[in-house]
């Protein structure tokens, strides 16, 4: 590169170097593998539709109808009212009361987005758990903000570490991230775990993001408690979407629920309802599968659940039979977090295996880990005699080690 060229460079913005996104950034090793001629198994990508799961006829039927009808302009900017009222009731259902906003979103994402952004300034800090979904630490970069992160215990089921959590805040801390079930280690978090949490955010007054998206895929007969239910005093924003439970990632329809002391929070939702205005809509003729997904037939759920915990329970049993690796047992989602102890770090054990057998999985690093520890994110939602095939390949990787 000449002089010349270098200083005409566009410089893009400072804030940008901080952003990373692990479950992506694994596909331009995938592609060299592919290219290489390698048979590929996508072990990377919480998306069910990519494999044999279909979303319900009567979701797709309510979102073609209201094409048809010409809903093909802008929403609301907090969502149509049908929507709206369908969310409220679902957070009803769940135990959620005092609700003092609801807003429809394109994803789960944007909700996060929108809520953080309306609170956080640059400088301040939100407790982000590790592991943990790395969109929060993308958007804490974007604003300028601090992610703090705090520790799951792999040895309690990766239950939140909450003595972690309470040493951690201090009068710059604006919010506490809580993904439950967990994405990526699967693990749902207890009763007794979310009262603590809910009290130490009550004594020090910041907020609880409690990202539900998978509440309805919990496995072997457990019950999901939404953090919000448990409280009418904490301020939460509880986080959900179509995406995963109703196989529509592609539509792009999610949703944040405010909940708390309503006059406490009036100016937080009137900052959220600003950032809605200014970004005009979500989706339109998607919103209209909210109602008919929420409140209509439910039983793709428990046939979803009937194949996703034979994947799982394949998964935990080939992954702890491998020597090296071991594996907590997914409660909820269609994650698990398998640990490496065979002296090699997750970003070269991953590369590896990508490299030479054509299997995507995430490094750990990724989305989080204990300092001193290494592990890898699977997906368990293709096929069982997929998985089978990508487990025989990672076993031969890690037996090099052995």
């Amino acid at each position: 590169m000449s002089a010349t060229t270098s200083s005409r460079t566009i410089r893009p913005a400072d804030r940008t170097k901080a952003i990373k996104y692990a479950v992506r950034d694994v596909i331009l090793l995938a592609d060299k593998a592919k290219a290489a001629g390698k048979e590929m198994l996508y072990l990377n990508i919480g998306d069910p539709n990519i494999f044999d799961f279909v979303t319900p006829e009567h979701i797709v039927g309510a979102t073609y109808d209201a094409m048809r009808a010409n809903r093909n302009g802008y929403a609301p900017s907090s969502g149509i009212p049908e929507a709206i009222e369908a969310v409220k009731r679902e957070a009803a259902r769940k135990g959620i009361k005092s609700i003092c906003h609801a807003y429809i979103t394109s994803g789960g994402s944007e909700a996060i987005e929108l809520a953080m952004a309306a609170l956080v300034n640059r400088g301040e800090n939100v407790l982000t758990p590790s592991p943990g979904y790395p969109l929060y630490t993308a958007i804490l970069a974007k604003l300028e903000a601090e992610n703090r992160p705090y520790y799951l215990d792999e040895e309690n089921d990766w239950q939140p570490d909450v003595n972690d959590i309470a040493s951690k805040i201090d009068d710059k801390t604006r919010a506490i991230v809580l993904i439950n079930p967990n994405n990526p280690t699967g693990s749902m978090c207890s009763d007794d775990t979310l009262a603590k949490l809910i009290a130490i955010a009550i004594e020090r007054n910041i907020v609880i993001f409690s990202d539900e998206i998978y509440d309805k895929l919990p496995f072997d007969g457990r019950t999901h408690t939404s953090t919000a239910s448990l409280s009418d005093e904490a301020k939460i924003i509880t986080f959900n979407g179509l995406s995963k439970a109703y196989i529509v990632p592609g539509f792009r329809i999610g949703w944040g629920v405010m909940s708390g002391p309503p006059d406490e929070l009036r100016r937080y939702a009137e900052a959220i309802q600003k950032m809605e205005r200014a970004r005009l809509s979500a989706n339109h003729p998607e919103q209209y599968a909210i109602k008919p997904a929420l409140e209509g037939p439910q039983t793709h759920i428990a046939e979803m659940m009937e194949r996703l915990t034979r994947r799982r329970d394949i998964t935990h049993e080939r992954l702890n039979a491998i020597k090296g690796i071991s594996c907590v047992k997914a409660a909820g989602a269609f994650y698990a977090f398998p640990r490496i102890d065979l002296g090699v770090s997750d970003n070269e054990f991953c590369s590896r295996v990508i490299a030479e057998t054509g299997v995507v999985v995430v490094p750990g690093s990724g989305f989080g880990q204990h300092p001193g520890t290494q592990h890898f994110r699977v997906v368990f939602l293709p096929p069982e005699d997929v998985l089978e095939k990508a487990f025989d390949r990672i076993a031969e990787i890690a037996a090099d080690y052995c």
